[in-house]
């Protein structure tokens, strides 16, 4: 396992790091049903009081959830044949799988468990995912000892409501934040890469400022009803401190639940997931005046495409990327620009893959509304998995 993994760059010195701790370093199948019930919070932007005002989340409120959902959450320690590790997690049913990050137990010869009534045992990790970095740790517990926490619905989420991490930063453990919902439909790079050594996208993470820090990986963001929202993976830093650990720039990055529902059942029952492909390439960031100008779109909005892989479903449904030279370096004129997926406005390439990876599998075939020579049209596309 690397000490500090980079996820991406928007500048030079902008980076995404793993909020990991180390020292020196198809059809639907069936969701679980919890089996632990949480009384629901009342939130400070849904809820009224009979008076008409509306009421604030109170400290009891916080101390009630965190009471409730605490048991759990679990502390993630790996051994690896040259470092040790931690992370956090937390339970997702009665069988003893737990929720972690991939990149928490990559390489890990041993897997502790460390939960909050202080009962320690080994796990074993029985499958991963590198796309969303996600991985199932198996632990062998009664029934009676594991407390699920319960999955919520993370398209549900708005921006600007409240949330809360739970998890070990440092080896902290059980350390609770609070912040808001700052953005949905983020990007960052998968683990896995393609053939060409370039990664895939991770899609539909969460945005949060709720303070995660080295060791919060894996462990669960919550809305106020207790449920989880996502699982915590990265913070974008500038910097390090003097000991090499990232600085919490309160920038931090969850995979939604909604994206864990839809894998993790794969996951138990098969050990892997096939995720949706298109074979494009397109910019995370969205273009400038001056860019869309070069480009010779008379649009700012929308996902155009940089690249399509030859042979893949995007090229097969005929799509194009760019190849006239421009006078900005490295951007080429000419591609189609996607306007819409299934009816729904692409602002960003963010929402087309979120709703790719949240709503369609291989094979699931999709209508892109597209933007070319001046003009709109309609693309139907037959989705591919992932190239292993």
């Amino acid at each position: 396992m690397k000490r500090w993994l980079i996820v991406f760059a928007l500048a030079a010195f902008l980076t995404a790091t793993f909020a990991c701790s180390y020292s020196p370093s198809l059809a639907t199948l069936e969701q679980p049903t919890p089996t632990a019930t949480f009384p629901t919070l009342t939130t400070a932007t849904q809820v009224q009081s009979q008076a008409g005002s509306v009421q604030l989340v109170t400290e009891s409120d916080l101390a009630a959830l965190y009471e409730r959902v605490n048991p759990g959450v679990v502390t993630i320690i790996v051994a690896t044949p040259n470092a040790s590790g931690s992370g956090s997690g937390f339970v997702y049913d009665k069988e003893g799988h737990i929720l972690t990050n991939y990149h928490v137990v990559e390489g890990a010869e041993t897997i502790e468990v460390d939960f909050t009534d202080g009962n320690k045992v080994y796990g074993e990790v029985i499958a991963t995912d590198l796309d969303s970095d996600l991985a199932v740790i198996k632990v062998n517990l009664p029934p009676e000892e594991l407390i699920p926490l319960p999955l919520g619905d993370s398209d549900a989420l708005k921006v600007g409501d409240q949330v809360v991490a739970i998890g070990n930063p440092f080896r902290l453990s059980s350390t609770m934040t609070l912040g808001i919902v700052s953005a949905k439909g983020r990007m960052l790079d998968s683990i896995r890469t393609s053939a060409d050594n370039s990664p895939f996208s991770a899609g539909d993470l969460i945005q949060t400022d709720a303070s995660i820090n080295p060791g919060n990986s894996g462990g669960p963001l919550l809305n106020l009803a207790g449920e989880v929202v996502g699982i915590n993976r990265a913070i974008r830093t500038t910097g390090t401190t003097f000991t090499g650990d990232p600085v919490n720039s309160g920038i931090g990055f969850s995979v939604s639940i909604n994206i864990v529902k839809r894998v993790v059942p794969y996951l138990i029952r098969d050990g892997h997931y096939d995720y949706p492909y298109l074979g494009i390439t397109s910019s995370s960031i969205d273009f400038t005046l001056a860019e869309w100008k070069a480009l010779d779109i008379n649009q700012t909005y929308g996902a155009y495409l940089t690249g399509v892989v030859p042979g893949g479903p995007a090229d097969q449904a005929g799509l194009r990327a760019g190849t006239i030279t421009t006078s900005i370096p490295g951007l080429l004129a000419g591609g189609d620009l996607i306007q819409a997926v299934d009816g729904k406005t692409v602002y960003v390439y963010g929402d087309l893959v979120s709703y790719i990876m949240t709503n369609k599998s291989p094979g699931d075939t999709i209508n892109l509304t597209i933007f070319r020579n001046g003009q709109s049209m309609e693309v139907p596309l037959t989705l591919g998995k992932r190239p292993q």
